[in-house]
C-alpha cells in the first residue's frame, strides 16, 4: 500500500501556512473590518492575535503528542473521546472543505471585474483545475508555486505599508505614532472590537492546516509545533502593523465600497499603476491561498477516509502517493461557487473553525492535565491556563458570530450528529454479524 513520501521540512510548512493565510487578505477584508470595528482594524487584529495565540500553543502541544495527519480529529479523539472526535473532524471539515470554494471564488470574482470580457466562471474553473493539477502531482511541486506567489504578495503588502507611511507623513494632520487605530476612549469599544476579531481572525486560518501534512514532514513532532507558532505570531504581527499603517491613511470606515475598500485606498496613496499591482497580488494571493488549502482539506479527508468515518475511497494514495481521491472532491465542492456569491459561501466557515479550535484545547487539559497529570507549576500553566483561555477565546468568538453564520453552522453540526448515529449503529450491526452477543 503506498504511503506519503517525509520531505516536508519546518521551512515548507511555515510557507505553505502562510500561503494559505494569504498575507494579503489584510488588504482584501480591510474595508470590511473597518466598518465592524468603526475604525479600529488594528485593535480588532490584536485580540484576533490573542485568542489565536493560546489556540496555536494548544495545536502545537497536540501535534507533539500525536503527530500524525488529522488535526483536530485525532487529538480531540485520542484526548477526549471517539465521539467527540468524530465532531471536532466534522467540524474543522467545515472550514478546511469550503473554504478552497471561497478562495477560488474571491480570485474569480476580482479576476472578473479586471477582465469583464471574461465570464467569472470560467475564471473559476481555471482556478479549480490549475490548482488541482499541482495538488496531484504533489507537495513539492506545490511549495515551489507557492514561493514565487508568496514572494509577490509580500512585495505587495511591503509596498501598500511603505507607501501609506509615506501617504502619511506628507499630511501634516496626521500622525504616524497614534494609536487611533487601535482604541479610543469610548464606552462600548471593546464589544465592537470583538466583533472585530470574530472577522479578523478568518485571517488566521492556516496555522492549524499544516498540522493535516504530519504524514508528509521529516521529524514531525519538532518540526510542526515550531511552524504553527512561527506562522502565528509572524502572521500576526503583519496583519497588526499592516492594517495600522493602513488605518492611519485612512482614518475611519466610509469607503465608495467596503469590499474593495483597498482598491480606494491603492488609489489614493499609490495611484492607478499601484492599483494594477495590487490587483495582481491579491490574485496571487488567493491562488497560493487556494493550493494550501486544497491540500490540507484533501489530507483531512484522506485522514477521515482511512478511518471508515467518510468513504474508505477517500483513503486512498494515487499515482504520485497524494490523496487524489480527496483532492478531486474537494474540487467538486468547489464548483459550488457556480452558484453562490462570496457573502453566502463565507458565512458559516468560521463556525466550524471555532468550534473546533474550542475542543482542541480542551484536548489539551485532557490530555496532559488530567490523564497525564502534568500538573507542576510551569506545567499547570502549559496544561490548563493557557488552554483555558483559548478555549474561553474561542468560544467568545463563536457566539460573536452573526446569526446566520451560527444557524448554518448548527445544522452542518447537526448533520454532523446524525452521521454520527448512523456510524455507530453499523458498529452495532457489524458486531452482531461478527458473532458478538450483545449485553
Amino acid at each position: 500500500m503506498p504511503e506519503f513520501k517525509k520531505t516536508l521540512t519546518t521551512g515548507h510548512l511555515v510557507l505553505f501556512g502562510l500561503a494559505y493565510m494569504a498575507p494579503i487578505i489584510v488588504l482584501g477584508t480591510f474595508g470590511v473590518l473597518a466598518q465592524i470595528t468603526e475604525g479600529h482594524v488594528a485593535g480588532a487584529y490584536v485580540l484576533a492575535l490573542f485568542a489565536m495565540f493560546f489556540t496555536a500553543c494548544s495545536y502545537s502541544q497536540m501535534s507533539a503528542a500525536f503527530p500524525v495527519a488529522g488535526s483536530a480529529y485525532v487529538y480531540v479523539r485520542n484526548a477526549i473521546s471517539e465521539n467527540m472526535g468524530f465532531l471536532a473532524g466534522w467540524s474543522i471539515l467545515l472550514d478546511y472543505l469550503f473554504l478552497p470554494m471561497v478562495i477560488w471564488l474571491i480570485g474569480a470574482v476580482y479576476l472578473s471585474s479586471a477582465v469583464p470580457a471574461v465570464p467569472q466562471f470560467a475564471w473559476l474553473l481555471a482556478f479549480i483545475a490549475v490548482t488541482t493539477a499541482i495538488n496531484i502531482v504533489g507537495l513539492k511541486v506545490a511549495y515551489a508555486v507557492n514561493l514565487l506567489l508568496m514572494a509577490v504578495q509580500l512585495l505587495i503588502v511591503v509596498a501598500f505599508a511603505t507607501l501609506a507611511i509615506h501617504y502619511i507623513w506628507g499630511d501634516a494632520s496626521q500622525s504616524f505614532w497614534s494609536l487611533a487605530p487601535f482604541l479610543d476612549d469610548r464606552d462600548q469599544l471593546l464589544p465592537i472590537l470583538i466583533a472585530g476579531a470574530a472577522v479578523a481572525c478568518y485571517s488566521f486560518l492556516g496555522f492549524d492546516a499544516i498540522t493535516t501534512l504530519a504524514g508528509e514532514t521529516l521529524d514531525p513532532q519538532r518540526s510542526i509545533p515550531r511552524a504553527i507558532m512561527l506562522i502565528t505570531l509572524s502572521g500576526g504581527i503583519l496583519f497588526i502593523v499592516v492594517a495600522w499603517c493602513v488605518q492611519l491613511a485612512h482614518p475611519g470606515a466610509t469607503f465608495q465600497n467596503a469590499d474593495s475598500a483597498a482598491f480606494e485606498i491603492a488609489g489614493n496613496i499609490g495611484g492607478d499603476v499601484f492599483v494594477t499591482l495590487f490587483m495582481i497580488g491579491l490574485v496571487f494571493g488567493q491562488f497560493a491561498s487556494g493550493i494550501s488549502a486544497q491540500a490540507s482539506a484533501s489530507r483531512m479527508l484522506y485522514s477521515l477516509g482511512c478511518d471508515g468515518v467518510l468513504p474508505r475511497l477517500l483513503g486512498r494514495l494515487g499515482r504520485f502517493t497524494t490523496p487524489v481521491n480527496a483532492i478531486a472532491l474537494c474540487a467538486t465542492v468547489a464548483l459550488l461557487a457556480l452558484m453562490m456569491n462570496v457573502t453566502t459561501s463565507t458565512s458559516f466557515i468560521n463556525f466550524g473553525a471555532f468550534l473546533a479550535f474550542t475542543l482542541v484545547n480542551l484536548s489539551v487539559i485532557g490530555h496532559y492535565y488530567l490523564r497525564l497529570k502534568r500538573r507542576g507549576g510551569w506545567d499547570a500553566l502549559r496544561y490548563l491556563v493557557a488552554p483555558a483561555l483559548g478555549a474561553l477565546s474561542s468560544l467568545w468568538l463563536l457566539i460573536s458570530l452573526d446569526r446566520t453564520a451560527i444557524m448554518l453552522g448548527s445544522a452542518w453540526l447537526a448533520l454532523g450528529a446524525l452521521r454520527l448515529l448512523w456510524l455507530r449503529l453499523g458498529n452495532k450491526r457489524l458486531a452482531l454479524h461478527a458473532g458478538g452477543d450483545p449485553k
